[in-house]
């Protein structure tokens, strides 16, 4: 019986160890943009440029604390880098995170770069470049004029929600490990 208390007290421990690492505030920095760059310049800086539609959002909590957005897109005409027809880019939550507010079901033009400003080395889109609604981007179609369609038929959404899987994965593995070890622990001194 003692065991099984000393047992609760570590899982407690380990509950409350997690919930406080959870609970601290992350190193944040403010968004600030110089200038919104021109068509031409977006378009050059850029390492893809597309339009489409937003299919899913996936909200993606850091290690380090902070939270993202995983946007997959049904990609409609592409005029750089895009071949497939689906499209994930990752965004922050908005506001001092430059992450910009993605709506479902809205159509996109976007502009995106290779960046690990969000943790991990994705497609990232923000609020400091033209990426906006299909709607309000008359002024950059007339510059890149018609765009193509995508020539390569993907499905990425069991990759858009695999990310989640595994972060549970490691947690029920992690209990499982720690369970295992006092009730091992539990049957060598009886």
């Amino acid at each position: 019986m003692i065991y099984l208390k000393k047992a609760m007290t570590l899982l407690a421990f380990i509950f409350i160890g997690i919930f406080m690492i959870g609970s601290f505030p992350s190193t944040t920095s403010a968004c600030s943009c110089a200038y919104l760059p021109s068509v031409e310049e977006e378009f050059e800086s850029s390492k893809v440029v597309f339009s489409g539609k937003v299919v899913d959002i996936k909200e993606r909590l850091s290690l380090k604390g902070y939270t993202t957005k995983s946007v997959l897109f049904e990609v409609t005409n592409t005029w750089k880098g895009v071949e497939q027809s689906q499209i994930i880019i990752t965004t922050g939550q908005g506001g001092g995170d430059c992450g910009y507010n993605f709506i479902k079901g809205e159509e996109y033009l976007v502009y995106a770069n290779e960046s690990i400003m969000y943790g991990a080395k994705s497609l990232v889109s923000a609020i400091c470049n033209r990426t906006d609604m299909l709607s309000s981007s008359q002024e950059d179609l007339e510059v890149l004029g018609e765009g193509k369609p995508p020539i390569e038929e993907v499905n990425l959404r069991g990759k858009h929600n695999r990310n989640h899987m595994y972060i549970w994965a490691t947690v029920a593995v992690g209990i499982g490990i720690v369970v295992f070890f006092i009730l091992n622990k539990r049957k060598r001194l009886n």
